[in-house]
C-alpha cells in the first residue's frame, strides 16, 4: 500500500469533498461549501494511491507565527498505515517555510496529535494586542482558537491544541 502527499490542484476540489462528506455526515466535521474549497485549495496538500485520493489536511495561516492544521481527513481504509502522520509531516513543513513557529488545532484525535508533539491549551495563548488583531477575522477557525462563545456548538467535545515548532 504505497501512497504520496503532494499539494493538491484544483481539481482535487471534488475528492476533498467526497473525503469530507462521511465525515459530515458523522457530524464529525463541519461541512464546506465548494467555493471555499476552491478559494482554499493552496493550503492543502493531498495523499493519493493509484490516482485516487485517500487524505487531506490544510494549513491555514492566522498571524506572523500562528497556523492552523484544518480539515485533516484519512479515508477510512487507510487509517493507520501512517498517512495521516505523512500529511501533518507535510502541513509541518509547509509552516516551517512560511515562518510559522507555532501551529493551532481543534481536534477529537487528541492522542494522534500528542503523538507529534501537539499539547492541550488554555485561554490565553496570545498577546492582547494579537488578541484584538485576530478578532477581526471572519474566519470561524481564528474564532474557534480564541475559544469565542459564538463557536461553542462547534467546539463542544474537541480539544484546541497546539505545537511550536
Amino acid at each position: 500500500m504505497t501512497y504520496n502527499v503532494r499539494a493538491a490542484r484544483t481539481s482535487d476540489v471534488r475528492g476533498i469533498l467526497a473525503l469530507l462528506d462521511p465525515w459530515v455526515q458523522r457530524r464529525v466535521l463541519l461541512g464546506k461549501e465548494v467555493v471555499t474549497l476552491f478559494e482554499a485549495v493552496q493550503e492543502f496538500v493531498v495523499a493519493e494511491s493509484d490516482g485516487e485520493l485517500i487524505g487531506c489536511g490544510a494549513l491555514h495561516v492566522m498571524w506572523e507565527d500562528l497556523g492552523e492544521i484544518r480539515t485533516l481527513i484519512v479515508a477510512d481504509g487507510w487509517l493507520h498505515h501512517g498517512v495521516g502522520g505523512a500529511i501533518v509531516a507535510s502541513l509541518e513543513a509547509r509552516a516551517r517555510e512560511l515562518g510559522l513557529t507555532r501551529l493551532f488545532c481543534l481536534t477529537f484525535e487528541v492522542d494522534f496529535f500528542a503523538r507529534r508533539g501537539f499539547s492541550p491549551i488554555g485561554e490565553q495563548i496570545v498577546e492582547p494586542d494579537v488578541y484584538s488583531q485576530l478578532l477581526r477575522s471572519p474566519d470561524e477557525g481564528v474564532a474557534e482558537f480564541l475559544d469565542l462563545a459564538h463557536v461553542k456548538p462547534n467546539t463542544l467535545g474537541n480539544t484546541r491544541m497546539l505545537k511550536h515548532l
